[in-house]
């Protein structure tokens, strides 16, 4: 069966058992490491795997062929995405120095893209200027180096940003925990409508299972795909995007995905979808 996920240390922790034949009765798996980017266009395409990581944020493009499964994704509090700039001193925090600027984003369908507009339009007057697309391991250089007025990082970034010298404009998951008491939703895992979801969910939630109980089994398999990525930010990212919402999404796990979907739509982020596909 094949599988896209990224490279990133929660993903390969999470999916380590079941890549490596150790989930009694699931299929093998024919694995695409692949950025977010590249699996929303796949899933939205439809040429995509049969199951697949995107962000929560493309899923209204997508779920007419594709199903959400309940596990294996990324949610969480803490764990949101920053806006740096290389401002310092009493102006570093000011969002209005964001007004008609450049902004470097990773991507236009991620949850990291909606909760900064939706951020934006409560705090930038006037909003942005130009919104700049690029992958997400260049955009703190390019904030560093002036090319770019501020930038919105993922994921490791929120551990390394000090060593390029740049600034904390403000951090969205605090944001949006403190003006929605949810969690943030940020990767999806989805299936092809045609599979067994019921059964593809166990595989997955019994992988999660096994990462958590046997821990050092997966190290060598995440540090191989972690990009240079020490052990010790590889360890902070896995603790920090692997927690009791990879196991079960809950309650309110899917009232953040239908709060953040419902409000992008109604800036025209996204399109509308009928929230009750969620859970079919």
């Amino acid at each position: 069966m094949k599988i896209a996920y990224s490279p990133c240390p929660n993903d390969t922790f999470v999916f380590h058992a079941w890549a490596h034949g150790l989930i009694p009765g699931a299929p093998k798996l024919d694995v695409l490491y692949a950025d977010i980017d590249i699996t929303n266009r796949l899933a939205a395409e439809g040429t995509g795997p049969e199951v697949l990581k995107i962000s929560y944020a493309a899923l209204p493009w997508v779920l007419k062929d594709y199903a959400l499964l309940p596990c294996g994704g990324a949610l969480g509090r803490g764990c949101g995405p920053l806006v740096l700039t290389k401002n310092s001193g009493s102006s570093a925090s000011d969002p209005t120095q964001l007004t008609g600027r450049r902004v470097a984003v990773p991507s236009e369908r991620s949850t990291a893209y909606l909760l900064f507009r939706l951020w934006a339009a409560q705090h930038v007057p006037g909003g942005v200027g130009e919104i700049v697309v690029m992958p997400f391991h260049e955009i703190m250089p390019a904030v560093r180096d002036g090319r770019i007025d501020a930038g919105l990082v993922i994921h490791e970034a929120r551990f390394t940003y000090p060593s390029y010298n740049l600034s904390l404009l403000t951090d969205l998951g605090n944001w949006w925990e403190s003006d929605t008491g949810l969690p943030i939703p940020l990767g999806a895992i989805i299936a092809h409508r045609s599979m067994d979801l019921e059964a593809l969910a166990g595989w997955a939630r019994a992988s999660v299972e096994y990462a958590w109980a046997h821990p050092e089994a997966s190290r060598d398999y995440v540090m191989q795909h972690a990009q240079e990525m020490n052990p010790e930010v590889a360890q902070a990212h896995i603790d920090l995007y692997v927690n009791e919402f990879t196991a079960n999404l809950g309650e309110s796990g899917y009232g953040a995905v239908t709060t953040l979907l419902e409000r992008a739509a109604k800036e025209g982020l996204v399109p509308q979808m009928d929230y009750a596909a969620l859970l079919k």
